[in-house]
C-alpha cells in the first residue's frame, strides 16, 4: 500500500495534488515545461506504482506544465549508450509503461500543447483531452535516428492502423487537434483555459460510480494492452538499444 502523505513530494518532475480521490500530475521540469531527460524516465515508474498502490485514488488526471505536454528531450543527458547503461534504459522503459497500465483506476490526460516526446503517456489514457493547439508526434525516435521501440510501436499502430501507425512513427509526422479528434486519438478538443475544468468534471462524474465497477472498468480496458506489452515492449527496447550502440561504435 501507498500512502499520498508518503509520495506527494517525492517526485522532482510531477506536481501531485488530490481532491476527493481525485489525484492531478503534473509534469514539469524546474516548474516549467517538461523536458524528457534521465529524471523522468528513472522517477516515472516509480510515481505510477505508487498512484497504483494507492486505495485512495479514485481517478487520475495527467497533464503537462505551460504550453506543452512534453515537448523536447535532452538527449545528451543520457551519456554514453553501452550495454550496461541501456539494461537500466530497459528496465525503466517496462516499468514506464506497465506500472501505467497498473493503475486501475480510469485516467484523463489533458494535453495542453506539442506532446512530441512520450506522447503514448497520454494517449494510453482512458480519456485523452487535447487542447486546440496540441500537436502529436515522435520525434525522439526515428526522426533522430533511433528505433522506435520503447512502447511507441505497439500504441501508435494500434491508434492510427497498421500502415497509418508505421507511417507517423517513420516520418515524424505531426497529428494536430482537430485532426486527431477525427482520427480517434483525442476525445474532445477545447481551448486551453477550458482543458482542466473539463478534465475534472470528467473525473468528478466517474468517481460517483461504485468503487469496483470503477476499477474493474479500467483493468477489463487495459488488459489487451498489457497483453500486446508484454509481448513486444522488452524486444522493441533492447532492439532500440542495440541500434543505438552500434550507431555510436561506427567510425
Amino acid at each position: 500500500m501507498s500512502r499520498f502523505e508518503q509520495y506527494q513530494t517525492r517526485y522532482q518532475h510531477a506536481r501531485l495534488e488530490r481532491h476527493d480521490g481525485i489525484l492531478q500530475v503534473t509534469f514539469h521540469t524546474g516548474g516549467k515545461e517538461m523536458i524528457w531527460q534521465p529524471g523522468p524516465h528513472t522517477e516515472f515508474g516509480d510515481l505510477f506504482a505508487d498512484i497504483a498502490r494507492d486505495p485512495e485514488n479514485k481517478a487520475v488526471i495527467m497533464t503537462g506544465t505551460g504550453k506543452s505536454f512534453c515537448a523536447e528531450i535532452d538527449a545528451g543527458s543520457f551519456g554514453r549508450t553501452t550495454a550496461q547503461s541501456w539494461d537500466r534504459i530497459i528496465f525503466e522503459g517496462k516499468h514506464l509503461l506497465m506500472d501505467l497500465l497498473d493503475i486501475e483506476v480510469p485516467i484523463i490526460a489533458a494535453v495542453n500543447g506539442a506532446a512530441y516526446v512520450h506522447a503514448e503517456l497520454a494517449v494510453l489514457s482512458d480519456i485523452v483531452l487535447a487542447s486546440d493547439d496540441a500537436e502529436f508526434a515522435d520525434l525522439a525516435h526515428f526522426p533522430g535516428g533511433a528505433v522506435p521501440g520503447d512502447g511507441v510501436h505497439v500504441v501508435w499502430p494500434l491508434l492510427l492502423g497498421y500502415n497509418r501507425g508505421r507511417y507517423f512513427l517513420l516520418t515524424g509526422q505531426k497529428i494536430a487537434a482537430h485532426q486527431a479528434l477525427a482520427l480517434g486519438i483525442v476525445s474532445e478538443v477545447l481551448p486551453r483555459e477550458r482543458l482542466l475544468p473539463r478534465a475534472w468534471e470528467l473525473a468528478r462524474h466517474i468517481v460517483t460510480r461504485p468503487p469496483l465497477a470503477i476499477r474493474y472498468a479500467r483493468s477489463a480496458m487495459t488488459q489487451h494492452l498489457k497483453r500486446l506489452m508484454l509481448d513486444n515492449l522488452t524486444p522493441g527496447l533492447a532492439m532500440e538499444g542495440l541500434a543505438i550502440i552500434d550507431s555510436v561504435s561506427r567510425p
